[in-house]
């Protein structure tokens, strides 16, 4: 059998690719042996990669999958955004009313109402950052990216996707069901099975992070955010913190300060925000970008 000619070059490939052994695997007859799971390319084995002692490849391939398939789309940074997965869009209000049965449930609906201010927020900042559109170096600068989820984060995606761009959203699984919102671009979602994963791209590519009214998932992301810039293991960058009333009422930054346990300097390493403009005029004046 004589071989393709462009075989025979040098710079052609010696060895098949891993989907055409893959392809071989399967066409191989049924026998005894070869319907063992023992018997399965290691790659395909998808029992033996649940492991426990796969573990550590399971978190190379976690840090790979995103990294790699970021890079192919230009992305070089992003503009990230955390936040509650409870506050409302504008629209939904009326029904969050609706359903409480209690004079308790009512209260906790209202607050929640009242925060509808920071979903909007949110969809601006991320449409001003998508319509600026800043590129450098052949990279798509300030992407949007958030946790992929409703409320804050589908705000966040929304607002760039009403600006005709791309965004990011980094889900987790759950033991209830967490889908990504419709606004984040197909090839550009990803689920992840580790938080410390999640979290690390997060900030990966990270060159300004919105930090709005939230729960455990949002205080533990801001609060280790503050954590590498504050121990130097992360060079500074703008964290623009939404919602100074919410904040300081479940933080009190001050006596943190007073008491000692961190340095007063501290205090500047985030930026009080209440508007779009706010945010993105910090993000404009801290990299001098020509984009108002």
């Amino acid at each position: 059998m004589t071989e393709p000619k462009d075989t025979r070059t040098v710079s052609s490939r010696r060895f098949y690719r891993a989907e055409q052994e893959a392809g071989f695997a399967d066409s191989q007859s049924g026998t005894l042996q070869t319907r063992n799971p023992a018997y399965r390319l290691a790659f395909l084995d998808t029992d033996f990669l649940l492991r426990d002692e796969l573990r550590p490849v399971r978190f190379q391939l976690e840090l790979l999958k995103p990294e790699m398939l970021l890079e192919e789309a230009n992305i070089g940074s992003t503009l990230v955004m955390y936040g509650s997965a409870r506050i409302p869009a504008p629209e939904d209000c009326e029904a969050l009313l609706a359903q409480a049965t209690t004079n308790e449930q009512r209260a906790v609906a209202e607050r929640l109402v009242a925060k509808t201010k920071y979903y909007e927020a949110a969809r601006s900042l991320a449409h001003r950052a998508s319509t600026c559109a800043v590129v450098e170096r052949g990279m798509r600068q300030f992407v949007v990216c958030s946790g992929g989820g409703p409320a804050i984060m589908e705000a966040a995606n929304r607002g760039a996707a009403e600006a005709g761009a791309e965004s990011l959203g980094l889900n987790i699984v759950l033991p209830h069901e967490q889908a990504p919102n419709p606004y984040v671009t197909p090839r550009l979602s990803f689920q992840f099975h580790y938080f410390a994963l999640r979290k690390l791209h997060f900030l990966l590519r990270a060159r300004a992070v919105a930090v709005f009214p939230g729960g455990y998932g949002t205080l533990d992301e801001f609060l280790e955010l503050l954590t590498l810039v504050q121990t130097g293991k992360m060079k500074p960058i703008p964290i623009l913190l939404y919602g100074r009333e919410f904040w300081e009422k479940i933080i009190n930054f001050e006596a943190l300060a007073d008491e000692g346990v961190i340095n007063r300097e501290d205090l500047n390493l985030f930026h009080w925000c209440e508007t779009a403009e706010d945010g993105w005029h910090k993000i404009v004046e801290f990299y001098d970008l020509d984009c108002g």
